[in-house]
């Protein structure tokens, strides 16, 4: 559990509201107040937990069920074709709110969306570190 209350618990207790798109017993979803693109979405777990690996097995499946229906109805408004799915975990990979949460991003025919610059090295040792993750699950 999060120690410190965060804005997102506190759209789930009801005391700051949200325009809610999406909610059932283990997830709920609504509008970015600051989106990047006209219906960026916050999807977030009922869980009130900081980071993706710190999730239940069952509070991740509720996700992973919801997100895709989520997608394809933020493309059915939008008419976006395109989007991202972000999801960041701790300070130095950009989170600001330490409770769990994927936007989901329309890429829309005016650019806007979001915009990334992908830093892609060469593969180094990729059969010993495959092993090794293998191995810690």
């Amino acid at each position: 559990m999060i120690g410190e209350p965060t804005i997102f618990g506190r759209i789930i207790d009801g005391e700051i509201p949200c325009h809610r798109v999406y909610e059932d017993a283990h997830v709920l979803a609504f509008l970015d107040v600051g989106p990047i693109s006209p219906g960026h979405v916050l999807v977030i777990p009922k869980e009130r937990v900081a980071f993706l690996h710190e999730l239940s097995d069952d509070a991740a499946a509720a996700l992973g069920r919801v997100l895709p229906r989520i997608a394809r109805a933020v493309m059915s408004v939008t008419g976006c074709s395109d989007y991202n799915i972000l999801q960041n975990n701790g300070a130095s990979a950009h989170q600001a709110v330490f409770h769990v949460h994927f936007h989901i991003i329309p890429k829309h025919a005016d650019g806007s969306g979001l915009g990334i610059e992908w830093n892609a090295n060469e593969l180094v040792d990729g059969e010993s570190l495959a092993a090794s993750i293998s191995e810690a699950l």
